[in-house]
């Protein structure tokens, strides 16, 4: 890890990964060959998946899957719920059978909490660990938590432990988490904070500012775990909290190993040298420039970076 010495740009690669289909170009191998996923009542694709995990998936008879077209389509044969039950009682039945056959690895024969399919007009739900399979849009909230002291602004860094599924012992923001359905990025922020660096609810209520949103287009790498080449477009609302003096984070669960007050020189060498978890790196990039750490003056693929940390998703994000 040492001896790697990335760019800001090269930490924006490493996560906004899949390649961008270009006008002036030929179309990408990654667009052309994947299976759109469709749900009813809705003539926009709400993922994108890979061939190769088309094929492999259990599918019940809630799904019928379009070779020619390259698609798939989410037609519940429970006609008698409404669309959002029916629906998200399919999502359950293949995901039972999946866990059941043990398919992949992702998905490692565990249920997870329920996350929301974003941007379609019914409430819809899924298990998290399969969002990836299906390219899904996911949600997450990250929270910066920073202190002023004498030698400066420094940043509450956490280092993940090392028995997670995802990144062991990377760097992280200094709270995150996805955002389950119902539940609001903000109130994930209020309630991860507590879970993960001991942080009093309304502390965080009364100080935590909404500092926008970011968004990539990234594909699975092995330090995720599970199949690789997945894609995951995500959109992460970012939030900055200045503690006030005497204030700290403390560990409060096991996902986080031990907390880091770092100066800013220090978080720049952990990002140079790629400890950081690699959606975590962004968040920091993000920071880092609306605190004016960094300049376009300084900086000279400022505009590509910022264009990069606020890509167009290629699925909806909002119902019509």
């Amino acid at each position: 890890m040492a001896s790697l010495s990335k760019s800001y740009l090269d930490l924006v690669n490493d996560c906004d990964s899949l390649p961008y289909d270009e006008p002036l170009q030929a179309p990408r191998e990654h667009w052309s060959t994947l299976y759109r996923f469709f749900l009813p009542e809705d003539s926009r694709p709400h993922g994108l998946m890979l061939p190769e995990i088309v094929k492999k998936m259990p599918w019940t008879s809630d799904f019928h899957v379009d070779h020619t077209a390259r698609a798939v389509h989410l037609k519940p044969e429970d006609t008698t719920s409404d669309l959002s039950t029916s629906c998200t009682n399919a999502f359950s039945k293949l995901i039972q059978r999946s866990i059941d056959q043990d398919n992949f690895i992702v998905i490692h024969k565990r249920h997870s909490e329920h996350y929301p399919i974003v941007g379609y007009k019914h409430p819809v739900k899924f298990e998290r660990y399969a969002g990836n399979l299906f390219g899904f849009v996911s949600r997450g909230a990250h929270l910066t938590v920073h202190s002023n002291t004498k030698d400066g602004m420094k940043i509450w860094v956490p280092r993940r432990s090392a028995h997670l599924f995802t990144y062991p012992n990377c760097l992280d923001t200094t709270v995150a988490g996805g955002v389950p359905a119902g539940e609001g990025p903000f109130e994930c922020i209020v309630r991860e904070a507590d879970e993960e660096a001991s942080l009093a609810e309304d502390l965080v209520r009364r100080e935590a500012k909404a500092c926008g949103c970011i968004t990539y287009v990234g594909l699975t790498d092995p330090r995720g775990n599970g199949e690789q080449g997945l894609l995951s477009s995500d959109l992460i609302y970012v939030y900055d909290l200045e503690l006030p003096e005497g204030v700290g984070c403390r560990q409060n669960d096991d996902e986080v190993k031990e907390f880091h007050l770092m100066s800013i020189e220090e978080v720049k060498q952990g990002l140079r040298a790629g400890e950081f978890k690699t959606n975590s790196a962004l968040v920091m990039i993000d920071f880092f420039i609306r605190h004016g750490i960094i300049k376009s003056e300084e900086e000279k693929h400022y505009t590509e970076i910022m264009a990069r940390l606020h890509r167009k998703l290629p699925l909806p994000t909002a119902a019509e």
